[in-house]
C-alpha cells in the first residue's frame, strides 16, 4: 500500500497547528512540571559552556565576526568554509530555504517537524505532503515522494516518530534538478551519528540542517548551520540579514565542535541510547500504550487512546508530555516523551500508571 500524498486545504495547515512547539507545554508554568515535552539535553549547558559564553561578552561592542567559528564547524565534518553557514538556529535555516531556493512542487514527508512546512508556506509556496505510515513503523519508500517534486524535506532521525532513516534510502530521494533537505538537528543524539549525511559532498542538491541547541542546552541562543554545495550557501547567505548570529553563539558554536566538547556529546548520546531504553521497557509494560518502535532520537513517540485526558492529568501529577495532534499524520491519541535519567523515568512511569488508574476509575 502506497503512503499517501496529501495537499492540505487552501488555508495552509488544513487541522493542525503549524506553529505549536513542545515548548507552549511549559511556557508560564504555573506550577513546577518536569519537561518531557522539550528535547534539549537535561543539565544543560554544561558549565564549561557557560564559561565560554560568557567571556565572549566581553566583544559585545563589536560586530560579530563569524569567520573562525565558520572554519571550525565546517571542519568538523571534513567541509570547507564555503560549503558551510552558521545561522540563528535550525529554524532560521528553514525560513532562508523557503525564501532564497527555488521550488515549484515542495514535498514535505511527516509526520516530522513542522516548522519547515509553516516557513515554506510563510513563503507563499503549496506544500505538498507525503504522510508516512503508523502500520508501517514511520519507514520512507523513496519511492512514495512524487517524482516532479523539486523540494524535499525530511528529518533523521525524524522529529517525532524517533524513526532513523538509513542514510542509503535517504540517498535514493537526490537527483538532478531537486533540493534535498535533511534536517539532521538530532543526529549528534544517535551513537557514532550512524546514517548522517552532514559532510557528504557527492549527493546532488543535498542540504543537511543541523542544531546546537539540543544537545548542549542553547535554546535561547540560537546557534545551527547549513551544509550544502558552495552555490547553494552562496544563495542563503544572500538572503540572510547582517550579522545573524551573535557573538555569543559564535563562540558557543566554536566551542561546541571542539574534541573534548566532541567526546562530550558522544558520551552523552550513549546515555541517552541507555535511558531510552529503559524507557520504552517500561512503556511495553502498559498494554494501553504502543511505542513506535525502534526509537532512536532522544525522544519516543507513543500512541494511547484517551491521550489527551491521559496528557492533563500528567500534567496534575507534574509531568509535561508533548501532545502529538499538531503533527500532520499523527492525531490526538499521540503523546511525544523526552528521554530523560532512570530516576526521572521512574517518577514519570509512576505518574503514568496513577493517570491511567485514575482515567479507568472515571470511566467505570
Amino acid at each position: 500500500m502506497h503512503t499517501p500524498i496529501e495537499s492540505p486545504d487552501a488555508t495552509g495547515a488544513g487541522a493542525h497547528d503549524l506553529r505549536h512547539h513542545g515548548d507552549a507545554e511549559v511556557r508560564g508554568r504555573g506550577r513546577d512540571l518536569t519537561d518531557l515535552a522539550v528535547n534539549v539535553r537535561a543539565g544543560t549547558p554544561p558549565a564549561w559552556l557557560k564559561e565560554r559564553i560568557a567571556a565572549s561578552l566581553g566583544t559585545l561592542a563589536a560586530y560579530p565576526d563569524g569567520r573562525a567559528a565558520r572554519a571550525a564547524v565546517a571542519a568538523r565534518h571534513g567541509l570547507p568554509p564555503e560549503r558551510l553557514l552558521l545561522t540563528a538556529g535550525a529554524a532560521e535555516a528553514f525560513v532562508l530555504i523557503a525564501r532564497a531556493l527555488p521550488a515549484r512542487r515542495p514535498v514535505v514527508v511527516h509526520p516530522q517537524f513542522t516548522e519547515p512546512e509553516a516557513a515554506l508556506r510563510a513563503a507563499g509556496h503549496e506544500v505538498g505532503r507525503v504522510l508516512l505510515r503508523a502500520g508501517d513503523g514511520f519507514r520512507l519508500d523513496p519511492a512514495d515522494v512524487p517524482a516532479d517534486a523539486d523540494l524535499v524535506v525530511v528529518g533523521n532521525p525524524t522529529n517525532p516518530t524517533s524513526v532513523l532513516h538509513p542514510a542509503a534510502v535517504l540517498e535514493r530521494l537526490a537527483r538532478p534538478g531537486r533540493t534535498l533537505v535533511v534536517d539532521e538537528a538530532f543526529m549528534d543524539a544517535v551513537p557514532g551519528e550512524r546514517e548522517a549525511l552532514c559532510g557528504r559532498t557527492d549527493i546532488p542538491g543535498l542540504v543537511v540542517l543541523r542544531s546546537l541547541t539540543k544537545t548542549w542546552g542553547l535554546a535561547g541562543l540560537r546557534i545551527g548551520y547549513v551544509a550544502a554545495a558552495p552555490e547553494t550557501i552562496r544563495t542563503l547567505e544572500e538572503a540572510q540579514p547582517l550579522w545573524p548570529v551573535s557573538s555569543p553563539a559564535l563562540a558557543a558554536a566554536e566551542a561546541c565542535v571542539e574534541p573534548q566538547a566532541l567526546a562530550e556529546a558522544a558520551a552523552a548520546a550513549d546515555r541517552i541510547a541507555v535511558d531510552r531504553c529503559h524507557l520504552v521497557a517500561g512503556l511495553r509494560e502498559f498494554t494501553e500504550i504502543r511505542v513506535v518502535e525502534p526509537a532512536q532520537g532522544p525522544f519516543v513517540l507513543i500512541r494511547l487512546e484517551r491521550a489527551a485526558e491521559i496528557r492533563e492529568r500528567l500534567r496534575m501529577l507534574g509531568f509535561a508530555a508533548r501532545r502529538g495532534d499538531t503533527f500532520p499524520g499523527l492525531g490526538d491519541e499521540w503523546l511525544r516523551l523526552a528521554v530523560r535519567d532512570r530516576t526521572t523515568t521512574n517518577r514519570f512511569l509512576q505518574a503514568f500508571d496513577q493517570a491511567l488508574q485514575a482515567l479507568s476509575a472515571v470511566s467505570r
